[in-house]
This record gives structure tokens, C-alpha cells and sequence, in this order.
């Protein structure tokens, strides 16, 4: 049984963690609140980006389409773009990432594939590494940025398209949180490379003349759609983590109030009962002179 003094030290001890992760849940609540507007902002412009898309993939013929739109005319090479966070303490938010990461590899090794992981974020290499370490091709830091942006978004595309260009996979995949609420954050994945042909292509009747050429609009276009894909599910991610973190820290502030409650009862009980120990000490030696 835990001394005294070992119990009122546990006491403090968890007290000072509660402090900690109630001020981190404050923090995560402030931060949220910026990130929830940012990424909520950016899915209107997405959507236009590929309603537009697909107003001009539908003039385009399969011969003169752009090969971010065509493909490489293979499926054999895929590659995962997992989006995870760079910090933990938010639940098992990087877990379901990574397990839907998982999930697709399985699913496209079982059917002849070949699988190559593309990791952003700290947190996915160890569990992903652990799994497939043969089969990891890059990882993108962002440890480094205060908060990715545009421009961390702008560089991954750009590696991407470089190396589907020079022929190293033929479907890209990205795989990153959507953010639902503080209680939810759903793993999603998307086909990212080529740009999937948007389903309501060929429903497109309006009469539109482009200047320049469709192709030549499209290979603006195209890029520029790959950029904001990523830079979407860098926004949602960031979204996803502050909602998660504020999740997981009020719970642990919860389970430290908890956890006070019952070292306090049993410190009390084992005050009482030492107290009554002494005093019958005392007793039994005033009895005995």
C-alpha cells in the first residue's frame, strides 16, 4: 500500500498535469476556430475549380488530352500521399489516418499492385515504416513551418507531377482527415494524379468558345487543380487537429479530475486510518503504566 507521502506527491503530480492539459485544450480550442474558417473556406473554391474542369474536359478529346488528365495509360504503379499531423497528442486522429493508409495499400497489393508511400507529417512514418519499410519512396517535412500553407502545398505538388512525368507510378493517391467536427474527423481518400475526369463532363451543353485552346487551358489547369487538392487536405488537416487535440485533452483533464478524486478519497482513508493507529497506541501505553 502507497505511503502518505507517496500518495500526496501522486496527487500533485497529476494536479500538474491536469494544468497542462487543460491550458493545451484552450490553446487547441483558440486555434481551431482560425483552422475550422481557413479549410471550410478553401472546399467552395475547390468545388468551382472542378466544376470548371469539367465544363472544358468535356470539349477535349482522349488523343489531345493533357496527361495529368489521361494518365499513363497503365494502373500498375500507385503511390499513397499520406497526410498525418507533425505533433501528437490528439487522440487517434494519426492512427485512423494511417490505418485507412493501410487499408489501401492491402487492398491494391492484393490486387497485383505495386505500392509506394508518399508520408507529409512526422507521425505516420514509424507505424507506416514499421509495416512496409521497403515501400516508403519520400517523406515531406512540415515540422519546420509554423503552419503549412500554399506554399508547402505548391512544393509537393510540383515533386509529384515531376515524377509521374518522368514515369515513376501511375496513380497517385491521397489520403488525409476531413474535418467534421471536434468529434469527428473522417480518413478520406481521393485519386489525385492523373486528375480524375469529373463525373458530370459529358452533361456540360453549354456553348463555350476558350481562348487559347482547351488542351492549352487545361495544362494551366490541371496543376493548379493537383496544388489545390493538397493544399485542401494540408487545411484539413490542420482543422482535424486542433479538433482532435481539443477532444483528447478534455477528456485526459476530465480523467485527471477523476483520478484526483479517488487518490484524494484513498489518501484521506489511509490519513484516518494511520491517525487511529497512533491514537490507539497511545492509548493501549496509557493503560498499560
Amino acid at each position: 500500500m502507497a505511503s502518505l507521502k507517496e500518495l500526496k506527491d501522486r496527487i500533485g503530480s497529476v494536479k500538474s498535469t491536469q494544468k497542462i492539459t487543460k491550458a493545451k485544450q484552450m490553446v487547441a480550442a483558440a486555434k481551431l476556430r482560425r483552422a475550422q474558417a481557413a479549410a471550410e473556406a478553401a472546399r467552395p473554391y475547390a468545388l468551382r475549380l472542378s466544376d470548371v474542369m469539367a465544363s472544358i474536359a468535356g470539349k477535349v478529346s482522349g488523343d489531345s488530352a493533357p496527361k495529368l488528365l489521361a494518365g499513363t495509360g497503365n494502373n500498375k504503379r500507385h503511390l499513397l500521399v499520406v497526410i498525418n499531423t507533425d505533433k501528437g497528442l490528439c487522440g487517434g486522429l494519426n492512427s485512423n489516418i494511417v490505418k485507412e493508409a493501410k487499408l489501401q495499400a492491402r487492398a491494391l497489393l492484393a490486387e497485383g499492385k505495386d505500392v509506394q508511400f508518399y508520408l507529409v507529417g512526422k507521425k505516420g512514418r514509424a507505424p507506416i515504416k514499421r509495416d512496409y519499410p521497403e515501400r516508403i519512396e519520400k517523406w515531406f517535412d512540415t515540422s519546420e513551418v509554423r503552419q503549412p500553407g500554399f506554399e508547402e502545398a505548391e512544393a509537393i505538388a510540383t515533386d509529384l507531377i515531376e515524377r509521374f512525368e518522368k514515369g515513376e507510378f501511375d496513380v497517385a493517391h491521397l489520403v488525409y482527415p476531413t474535418f467534421k467536427s471536434a468529434l469527428a474527423q473522417d480518413p478520406t481518400t481521393t485519386q489525385l494524379i492523373p486528375v480524375p475526369a469529373p463525373e458530370n463532363a459529358a452533361e456540360t451543353d453549354a456553348v463555350v468558345e476558350y481562348e487559347p485552346g482547351e488542351e492549352e487551358i487545361l495544362e494551366e489547369l490541371l496543376p493548379r487543380y493537383v496544388k489545390t487538392q493538397i493544399f485542401g487536405g494540408l487545411l484539413e488537416r490542420e482543422a482535424s487537429e486542433q479538433g482532435a487535440s481539443m477532444t483528447a485533452m478534455d477528456n485526459a483533464t476530465r480523467n485527471a479530475g477523476d483520478l484526483i478524486q479517488k487518490l484524494t478519497i484513498q489518501y484521506n482513508r489511509s490519513r484516518q486510518a494511520a491517525i487511529t493507529t497512533e491514537l490507539i497506541e497511545i492509548i493501549a501505553g496509557a493503560e498499560a503504566l
